[in-house]
């Protein structure tokens, strides 16, 4: 589906408003969650010398941040809700910029990984191109992309308090091919769990392919 610019605004507002009123509880509950595996997926493809400047996008209240300090390395949060942005400052000590997916403002060539937990899900499918087209800019020549999303048969959810995007892999190949990325690598999380109790699809991506336009993208 299209959403028109009033309508699409609405939905991300919902989504942001969803996440700034419930700060403290999204803290309370995901704090312990352990996503090693995939920080270790971006860290090990990374060519250039560390430490590395990493951007968390959609950085939630900090706990991916606190992660990559404690490993040495150099992150700069992004988040679009308020009180999570300001709750990322305080916990990881790291500069995050609040901004939100329909208006963001990136510095080319600047990062040598992005590193997309559980975020690019809440981008409007039909922003999704240009979102991923912006992540490529800002990254360095070879820098790589990690994304985690919950998957699904690439249906949209607009209604309710958050916006959601559920892709299968082969449409998720789609656009990020078709953005100029080449894939590293996939897998499904939780590990070791059957695939129907693994909701999580996770890959990572390298610039440096030449962009393509593919009917997934066109949305």
């Amino acid at each position: 589906m299209t959403l028109d610019p009033e309508t699409l605004q609405q939905v991300v507002a919902r989504t942001l408003g969803h996440y700034h009123a419930r700060a403290e509880a999204f803290w309370e509950g995901t704090r312990h969650h352990d996503v090693g595996q995939n920080i270790d997926a971006l860290l090990r493809h990374i060519r250039a010398v560390p430490p590395f400047t990493i951007l968390d996008f959609g950085c939630g209240p900090g706990r991916d941040l606190q992660s990559f300090v404690e490993r040495g390395h150099r992150p700069i949060g992004l988040e679009g809700a308020p009180a999570l942005a300001e709750m990322a400052r305080a916990h990881s000590g790291c500069e995050v910029w609040q901004q939100d997916f329909l208006h963001l403002d990136l510095p080319a060539s600047h990062f040598d990984g992005v590193f997309a937990n559980a975020s690019l899900f809440h981008v409007p499918r039909q922003e999704l191109p240009r979102v991923l087209g912006q992540l490529q800019a800002a990254l360095k020549p070879g820098g790589v992309l990690f994304s985690s999303n919950p998957r699904g048969d690439n249906q949209e959810s607009v209604g309710g308090e958050r916006y959601g995007a559920y892709y299968d892999l082969t449409t998720w190949r789609d656009y990020l091919t078709a953005a100029g990325f080449a894939e590293l690598e996939h897998y499904y999380r939780p590990p070791g769990l059957p695939r129907d109790q693994q909701p999580w699809l996770a890959s990572v991506w390298r610039t440096g392919a030449r962009p393509t336009h593919t009917s997934a993208a066109a949305g």
